[in-house]
């Protein structure tokens, strides 16, 4: 199958390549609101010192759960 090329000779994004932004995107906005969340948690439960561990953390496993099942749903619908 030919690839298309477009207006300035640029070539459409492979399957990987939009599995890949799609898991970054995600992971992205949810590292923004699992911060929010993580911050707000940690600071109503009191915890002082440890606040950044426990949102780094909250972070990661949020953005890496909804990057994943944003990847997981581009490529299903492409």
């Amino acid at each position: 199958m030919p690839v298309t090329v477009g207006l300035y000779g640029q070539s459409q994004p492979s399957c990987f390549d939009r599995v890949k932004m799609g898991f970054i995107m995600a992971f992205a906005v949810d590292m923004a609101a699992g911060a929010l969340f993580g911050l707000f948690s940690c600071l109503r439960t009191g915890v002082r010192r440890e606040w950044m561990g426990g949102t780094g953390k909250i972070m990661v496993l949020r953005g890496g759960t909804f990057g994943t099942f944003m990847a997981i749903g581009i490529k299903i619908h492409r």
